[in-house]
C-alpha cells in the first residue's frame, strides 16, 4: 500500500511539475508576444515615412489607345517643346480606361510647370495638322491654354512647397 502512495505521489509530483512548466512557456510566450506587438508601431512606422509627392490626375482622355505623357520642367528654358534635354522628370504610361496618373517623388520645392500630351499613336510627338493645330490631346498645369501655340512657362506654373501635393489636369483635343 505504500509502494501504491508512493507511486501516486512520485505521479502527481511530475504532473504538478509539467504543468508549471507548461504554465510558465504559455507566460513566457504572452509576454514576449506582447512586447513585441507593443513595439511594432515604431518599428513599423518610424523607419518608413511616407515621402512627399506630386499626384497627377489626367482627366477628359477621349480614347483608351496609346500612351499618355506628363513632362515637369523646373525653368522655362525649353518648356514644353524640348523635353529631351531640358525637363526635370517625363513619365509615360499606357492609357488604360481612359485614367491615367502620375506620381513624382523626390521632387524639392520650387517652381514648375507640367506638360501632358496624349500619343495615341505612340510615334513620340504631339501629331499636328499642316497647320500646326494639334490632332492629339494636350494639356498644362493650372489647365492653361495658349494662343497660337504653347502656354508661357510662367502661365502653367505652380509653387511646390515640399508636401503632398494633388493636381488635376484636362486634355484638350
Amino acid at each position: 500500500m505504500s509502494k501504491l502512495l508512493g507511486s501516486q505521489r512520485w505521479a502527481s509530483t511530475i504532473r504538478g511539475t509539467q504543468m508549471h512548466v507548461l504554465m510558465r512557456t504559455r507566460f513566457v510566450t504572452w509576454f514576449v508576444v506582447l512586447m513585441m506587438s507593443a513595439n511594432f508601431p515604431t518599428i513599423t512606422f518610424a523607419d518608413s515615412p511616407c515621402p512627399p509627392v506630386i499626384h497627377v490626375e489626367i482627366l477628359d482622355i477621349r480614347n483608351s489607345e496609346g500612351s499618355v505623357a506628363c513632362v515637369l520642367f523646373e525653368s522655362p528654358d525649353g518648356f514644353p517643346t524640348k523635353y529631351l534635354r531640358c525637363a526635370t522628370n517625363a513619365m509615360i504610361i499606357k492609357v488604360r480606361d481612359k485614367q491615367v496618373s502620375f506620381d513624382f517623388h523626390d521632387i524639392a520645392p520650387g517652381t514648375y510647370a507640367l506638360a501632358i500630351i496624349h500619343d495615341e499613336n505612340v510615334n513620340g510627338k504631339l501629331d499636328t495638322s499642316w497647320l500646326g493645330v494639334p490632332k492629339e490631346g494636350y494639356g498644362f498645369s493650372n489647365d492653361v491654354k495658349g494662343v497660337l501655340g504653347a502656354p508661357a512657362f510662367s502661365a502653367a506654373s505652380f509653387h511646390y512647397d515640399g508636401q503632398n501635393l494633388d493636381m488635376t489636369i484636362n486634355l484638350n483635343y
